[in-house]
């Protein structure tokens, strides 16, 4: 995994910190989206709190994360798919939260084209949708 992480970290042009390298497997082991507190928990103990912040910072910077807001407001991330570069973040899909594991993830479905009042513009979109993922189902 540590080559993966490292060719990822390369791609984005980012230094192959062990920071970083140890916050990019704690996504590359989960597929699901995960909170601040998720990654904290996985985290080793040398890491504190401010290197965790600023690392899933740099990665939102850089287009290697997203931000997911799932139903109760709180705030996750995901590892984008290829598509997502540093200038461009391509994040119009459906996230689906599992009403039984809780677990939300992100599904290669668009989200439709919401045709807006006159004087409104669209920056970003987010449309989650609960229910019972394929694993618990």
């Amino acid at each position: 995994m540590k080559a993966a992480s490292d060719q990822i970290l390369h791609d984005f042009k980012l230094k192959a910190t062990p920071g970083r390298q140890a916050i990019l497997h704690i996504f590359l082991k989960k597929n699901f989206a995960l909170s601040h507190q998720d990654i904290e928990k996985n985290t080793p103990s040398y890491l504190d709190r401010v290197t965790v912040y600023r690392t899933l910072k740099t990665f939102l910077d850089k287009g290697l994360i997203h931000k997911v807001l799932d139903d109760e407001g709180a705030m996750k991330y995901a590892l984008c798919n290829e598509a997502c570069t540093t200038a461009d973040h391509h994040h119009n899909h459906v996230h689906f939260k599992c009403t039984k594991c809780g677990q939300t993830n992100c599904l290669e479905v668009e989200v439709p084209n919401v045709k807006l009042p006159k004087g409104y513009r669209t920056e970003e979109v987010n449309l989650l949708i609960q229910g019972i993922c394929a694993s618990c189902g």
